[in-house]
């Protein structure tokens, strides 16, 4: 906020990252001050705000992290059917 009191203007790029930051400044605000691990719609990525940690339990790496696309396959042809940056459950 400095930089921009002095009369700096900042490229679409830069404003979108900047706002992202601001967001992430929250939510981490929000869990220090709230003794909490977690928050609605974490930023694990500033370069990719969108993506989500998804908890898969699994040995080797119990976190993942993308998309999760949801297909079916009806006589050779695959269809997706869901495509979600949000962890949802899978039943």
């Amino acid at each position: 906020e400095e930089y921009l009191s002095h009369g700096k203007d900042l490229n679409q790029s830069q404003s979108k990252e900047y706002e992202v930051i601001l967001q992430l400044y929250e939510q981490q605000r929000y869990m220090f001050d709230n003794r909490k691990h977690t928050v609605n719609d974490r930023i694990v990525s500033i370069a990719q705000p969108h993506v989500r940690p998804i908890v898969r339990g699994k040995t080797k790496s119990p976190t993942e992290f993308g998309a999760k696309v949801e297909i079916s396959v009806v006589d050779g042809y695959v269809r997706m059917e869901r495509l979600s940056w949000d962890a949802y459950n899978e039943s």
